[in-house]
């Protein structure tokens, strides 16, 4: 470039999913200068730096101080692009202030905007959700599983194809939602839809094209090309596992993608069950430049009832009041280690004091410090195996290596002839006193160890399992709905917490074990408390938890999270989720707070 051209060329970069500065050498200490504005930018070439574009578009005011603004020059599709993302913030700001509170479609004109081929019911509130998501053109749906979130989202896309906004749907979901889609997708139009999982191919012809979050960042180029061939809706379903943002796989992959869509959705009925930063990545994807600046103003003073109030504009939620279902009676069982139990676990917990000490800024150690704590609460004995090939990534962990000198080696190998732990003796009188009543019950247990004891435990019940490992899951789902004899389904939350209804036919769980994920919890409590309950069905679900263990931690952090995420939301029924009834017995995913809380649980001089 010469003194005659431009001194500041903004375009996408080759993958069309960053902006691309290209300056001249005179500038090229000025490009640096600008960098520094954007915290996720960098220099590519001598002269060329690529900045995240929800980034650039979040601080596109640091061109002002660019020396030679008149003779900076735009790239035509990127310069498209950025004024329409920054219309789309300044809509945001208008439904913030109050300013457009017009509804472009009303719930009670909503059958009328529909497609001719849509053919689907829709509930009240289900009308009142699409409207709401129609009319703020880029959305959130906070509403709780069951709520139909699926069928409001195809709506919304009938609605938008009909006036021509867009014209097929990008839909990243767990694998375990690919059927919902489908059947939906069925159901709802004439004719059905043409929905296509994506095979690291691009289907041109697909109406509906379904990817996993894991498969998302290494299809990137594909998919992009995809959703630039035309107007297209992205969704995400189960927004919650891209909470990390741009920190994390899932959520760069996202981020990159959400600008190039013409219209952004996210479906998930726990948006921020760690606090504020899950609902900044959350808002970011949907109004990219302007989300997130949006909950950090919100969130500002630590008010949740003024930020509730001043988010509430942009998103629409269902809560399981509205949907008419009974409520849940949610009970914890306390129970206590018998002697030999407390000597193995205060004597683990001894070993970690000094060592969660030393590595509180290390996330890995001590997350694997509160797994081997979580096991020790319930069976010392999950110790000494470390994980299988089949524990999910989140909670593997090798076995606890204690030379045989140690004394906690002869206290463990003595274990298993004398105690057998007291949660597990909990599980089995639970489920045989709901066996005797006719009902089946659903055992969470994290560690497929835990699992597989307890399916030993319960085989008089006839015990359908699925975990990581499971290779006939749909056999053993199908076993567990259909069998009249098969009384108790036992899985892990990571494997069955999302995708799947289980209301049907079972009433009852019980947590042998929680971990830090509040959103999870939430999740796997909606398998057996959905849309479709009778008035008069009791659903029960009762946590064990052993007194002066890591039980307690969590369930202290829980109930802090669960209490934030309810204030957020404006809905009591997931402030009370985190204040269960006591009643008498007959990282996992870790934030700074967690970290506080076992570090003040280790360093007790005494625990019982």
């Amino acid at each position: 470039m010469d003194r005659s051209g431009p001194s500041l060329v903004i375009g996408f970069d080759l993958t069309r999913t960053q902006a691309r500065l290209q300056t001249v050498s005179r500038h090229r200490e000025n490009l640096a200068s600008l960098l520094a504005g954007f915290p996720g930018g960098q220099m590519t070439e001598r002269l060329a730096a690529a900045v995240p574009i929800d980034e650039f578009i979040g601080n596109i005011e640091a061109l002002t101080a660019w020396p030679e603004p008149d003779s900076v020059a735009w790239e035509e599709s990127f310069q498209t692009l950025a004024m329409e993302m920054i219309r789309d913030a300044e809509r945001s700001e208008r439904l913030l202030s109050g300013e457009d509170d017009e509804l472009v479609v009303r719930d009670s004109e909503l059958m009328d905007v529909l497609e001719p081929a849509w053919s689907g019911d829709l509930t009240a509130f289900q009308c009142r959700d699409v409207a709401k998501l129609v009319s703020l053109g880029h959305g959130a749906n906070f509403s709780v599983p069951g709520a139909g979130k699926t069928r409001v989202a195809l709506a919304g896309f009938s609605v938008l194809r009909g006036r021509g906004r867009v014209t097929r749907m990008l839909v990243v979901c767990p694998k375990s939602a690919y059927e919902a889609w489908q059947e939906e997708s069925q159901k709802c139009f004439t004719g059905g839809l043409d929905v296509q999982v994506f095979d690291g191919r691009s289907t041109l012809a697909a109406d509906v094209l379904l990817v996993n979050y894991e498969r998302l960042d290494r299809s990137l180029g594909v998919i992009t090309e995809w959703i630039e061939s035309a107007p297209t809706m992205m969704i995400l379903d189960e927004a919650h596992r891209m909470k990390l943002g741009t920190a994390g796989v899932y959520g760069a992959a996202c981020m990159a993608l959400g600008p190039l869509s013409t219209i952004r959705m996210i479906l998930t009925g726990t948006p921020a069950p760690n606090g504020p930063k899950d609902l900044e990545s959350l808002f970011a994807f949907v109004w990219p430049g302007r989300g997130k600046r949006v909950v950090n103003e919100a969130i500002d003073g630590g008010n949740l009832v003024h930020a509730s109030r001043v988010l509430k504009p942009l998103y629409t939620r269902t809560t399981k009041q509205e949907l008419g279902l009974p409520p849940v009676s949610l009970k914890m069982r306390m129970v206590d280690l018998p002697p030999l139990h407390r000597e193995i676990y205060d004597a683990i917990v001894g070993r970690y004091t000094q060592r969660a000490e030393r590595s509180r800024s290390d996330f890995d150690s001590l997350g694997k410090t509160v797994l081997r704590l979580i096991m020790a609460a319930t069976s010392p004995a999950l110790l000494a195996q470390g994980a299988t090939k089949y524990e999910p990534l989140s909670l593997q962990v090798p076995p606890l290596e204690i030379p045989p000198s140690d004394p906690l080696y002869s206290l463990l190998g003595s274990l298993a002839e004398y105690e057998m732990p007291p949660k597990y003796q909990e599980v089995l009188a639970i489920v045989k006193e709901n066996s005797a009543q006719g009902r089946k019950t659903l055992v969470w247990a994290s560690f497929v160890r835990s699992i597989s004891t307890l399916e030993t435990l319960l085989g008089d019940f006839r015990p359908a399992v699925v975990h990581g490992g499971t290779a006939d899951r749909e056999e053993q789902i199908d076993f567990f709905r259909s069998d009249p004899d098969c009384l108790v389904l036992i899985s892990n939350p990571a494997t069955l917490g999302e995708g799947i209804s289980l209301h049907q036919v079972c009433h009852d769980a019980v947590y042998v074990d929680r971990d830090f994920q509040a959103g999870r919890f939430l999740q796997s409590l909606d398998r057996i408390h959905r849309l479709g309950l009778a008035p008069d069905t009791e659903t029960r679900v009762t946590v064990l938890a052993t007194r002066h263990t890591v039980d307690e931690v969590v369930a202290m952090r829980l109930n802090e999270k669960l209490e934030f995420m309810g204030k957020l939301l404006d809905d009591a029924s997931v402030q009370q989720l985190g204040d269960p009834f006591e009643e008498p017995s007959v990282i996992a995913g870790m934030d700074a707070a967690d970290v506080k809380a076992l570090l003040r649980h280790v360093q007790k001089p005494e625990l019982s």
